[in-house]
C-alpha cells in the first residue's frame, strides 16, 4: 500500500479501496454489546417493540397495540387522519361514489373535513398548480435521464427551489403555498420521468401528455402515464382508495421524520421534501412494495400449484432459512412496527383487490397471496420460535393492485410518494409553528481516546494486524506498535 503513487495516471484506485477496506471496517463496528450496556434504543425503539416517544402530532394516529401493566398487548389496527377514521373516510367516498384523494389532502393539510365549496375550490387550485414552470421537464428531467425514478423525483423537487421567488420564506401562508404546489405537482414530476426513463432506458417512444384539469389526482395521474390517456373508472377509483390509505402515518415513520428532523433545522421546503423522497425509496420504507412484488414473482415461479397449501408452506419455511429469496430470510409485506393484529390499510386494500381480481381474471393468484397470508405466521414461528402477531401491511397487497391495473412496479414506491407528499408537507407546517428546538438526539461515543500519531511515527498496518485488532473492552486499540508492510 505504501508503493501506491497517486501521481501515476494509471493507479487503481478500486484497489486502493479494498486494500484499506478491512481496516477502515474495523472502526466503523460498533459490537452489540455496548447497546445494552448503555441502554440505547436502536432504531429509537425500545426492547419491546415499541416506538421511543419522540414528540406530539395532530395529524395523523396509528394505533395497533395497548399497553396494560406495562405489557404490550396486541389489538386492531386503527389509521386516523386528524382524529378521523380512515375506514370512515373511504366508507363515505365510496357509498357517495366520489373521490377522496383530495378530501383526504384537505383534511390532513387543514385540519378539518371541508365543506362541498371549500372542496371545489381546493380542487381548481391544485389543477392550477398543475403546471411545471416553463421548460422545467426538458430541461430539468429530459437532459438528466435516470433508471430510478425516485431518485429523479427528489432532483425534480429541489430543482424547483430554483423557479420558487421566496423559496426560503417558511412563513405558514408561504409553507401552504409550496405544499399545495409540491402536491398537485408530485404526480406530474412522476409521470415524465416515467416516460424519460421508458425513453432513454427502455427505447421506447417519448409520450409526453398534458394534465387535465378537469380530472382528480387519480384520474389524472392515469392520464398521463397511459400512452392512449385510456383508463376505466374502476382503475381510477382503485388508485384513489391507494393515494388515501397512503397519505399519511402519523409523525414516526422514517420519512415523516426525515422531515421533521430537517424542519427543525430551519431550512427550506424543498431540502426537507427532497430528503423524505430519499427516505421513502429505502426498501425497510417505501421500497417494500418493489420488494415485495419481486418475492412474490419468485414464489410463482417455483410454485408448481398455487392452491397446494402445503406446497406454500414449505417455500415460505425455505424464505425463512434463507433457502430461498433475497437471502435476508424475509417475507416482505408482513409485520409493522406498530400494527399487529391487522394493518387498517391492508384490510381495505385487500377486499378491493379481491373485487379486482374478479374483474380482470387474477383471482387464482389473489387465493395465493391470501394463502401467504394465513400461512407466513405459521412458518414464521416454526422456523424463528416467536409466537407474535404478524399482518399483513399494506405493501403486501398494494403491489398486486398496481400490477392488476397495469401500473409498471418501478411506478410503485413513486406512487406511495405521490400520496405521502401530503403528510409530509403538514407534518413540517407542524414541526415549523410548535417547535423551537432543533431535533438532536444523543449519540454516545465508544472510541477510547489515543494522542496522535506524528506522520513520519505511523505505519502501515498489515492483514495481520487487522485481523488481531478485533474489538474486545475498547473500540480501538491503543499502545499497539504496528509494523509496516502491506495488506494482502
Amino acid at each position: 500500500m505504501e508503493g501506491f503513487n497517486f501521481k501515476d495516471p494509471n493507479i487503481n484506485i478500486e484497489e486502493y479501496i479494498r486494500l484499506i477496506r478491512s481496516q477502515n471496517s474495523r472502526w466503523n463496528m460498533i459490537p452489540a454489546q455496548y447497546y445494552t450496556k448503555y441502554n440505547v434504543k436502536r432504531g429509537l425503539r425500545n426492547p419491546d417493540g415499541t416506538g421511543v416517544l419522540a414528540g406530539l402530532t395532530s395529524i395523523g394516529e396509528v394505533h395497533g397495540y395497548v399497553i396494560d401493566e406495562g405489557s404490550k398487548v396486541p389489538v386492531e389496527g386503527k389509521l386516523r387522519y386528524r382524529g378521523i377514521d380512515i375506514e370512515d373516510i373511504v366508507a363515505h367516498c365510496r357509498a357517495e361514489k366520489r373521490f377522496g384523494f383530495e378530501e383526504v389532502a384537505f383534511l390532513i393539510m387543514f385540519g378539518f373535513l371541508p365543506s362541498e365549496k371549500l372542496l371545489s375550490g381546493f380542487k381548481y387550485g391544485l389543477s392550477k398548480y398543475r403546471v411545471l414552470p416553463p421548460e422545467f421537464t426538458e430541461d430539468m428531467i429530459l437532459k438528466a435521464p435516470s433508471k430510478n425514478i425516485m431518485n429523479k423525483l427528489a432532483r425534480s423537487v429541489m430543482a424547483l427551489y430554483s423557479y420558487d421567488d421566496n423559496p426560503d420564506d417558511i412563513s405558514v401562508p408561504n409553507l401552504l403555498k409550496q405544499s399545495l404546489s409540491l402536491i398537485a405537482r408530485f404526480p406530474v414530476l412522476i409521470a415524465n420521468s416515467y416516460a424519460c426513463k421508458r425513453h432513454y432506458f427502455d427505447n421506447k417512444s417519448l409520450i409526453l401528455h398534458n394534465s387535465n384539469p378537469e380530472y382528480s389526482t387519480a384520474q389524472n395521474f392515469l392520464h398521463l402515464i397511459r400512452p392512449d390517456n385510456k383508463f376505466t373508472e374502476l382503475e381510477a377509483e382503485i388508485l384513489d382508495l391507494t393515494l388515501m390509505l397512503q397519505a399519511e402515518h402519523g409523525g414516526g415513520n422514517n420519512s415523516a421524520f426525515t422531515v421533521r428532523v430537517l424542519s427543525s433545522t430551519g431550512t427550506d421546503t424543498y431540502s426537507a421534501i427532497a430528503a423524505a423522497v430519499g427516505s421513502l425509496k429505502g426498501p425497510k420504507h417505501g421500497g417494500a412494495n418493489d420488494k415485495m412484488m419481486s418475492q412474490m414473482n419468485e414464489i410463482k415461479a417455483n410454485i408448481t400449484d398455487w392452491s397446494d397449501k402445503d406446497q406454500i408452506y414449505e417455500y415460505l419455511k425455505k424464505i425463512l432459512r434463507k433457502e430461498a429469496g433475497d437471502g435476508k430470510g424475509l417475507i416482505y409485506g408482513l409485520g409493522h412496527a406498530v400494527y399487529t393484529v391487522s394493518d387498517p390499510r391492508a384490510v381495505i386494500l385487500k377486499e378491493r383487490a379481491g373485487y379486482l381480481a374478479e374483474v380482470t381474471g387474477n383471482t387464482e393468484e389473489f387465493n395465493l397471496y391470501c394463502a401467504i397470508e394465513e400461512l407466513a405466521p405459521i412458518a414464521f414461528k416454526e422456523i424463528k420460535g416467536v409466537d407474535k402477531p404478524m399482518c399483513a401491511n399494506i405493501d403486501f397487497y398494494s403491489g398486486f393492485v398496481y400490477q392488476m391495473l397495469g401500473i409498471p412496479q418501478e411506478l410503485f414506491t413513486p406512487i406511495f410518494a405521490m400520496a405521502r407528499i401530503v403528510g409530509w408537507c403538514a407534518h413540517r407546517i407542524e414541526e415549523i409553528m410548535t417547535s423551537s428546538k432543533i431535533i438532536r438526539p444523543a449519540y454516545k461515543s465508544a472510541i477510547k481516546r489515543l494522542k496522535y500519531t506524528p506522520i513520519d511515527e505511523r505505519k502501515t498496518p498489515t492483514k495481520a494486524d487487522i485481523e488481531e485488532s478485533a474489538v474486545k473492552d475498547q473500540i480501538n486499540v491503543s499502545d499497539k506498535v504496528l509494523e509496516p508492510g502491506d495488506l494482502q
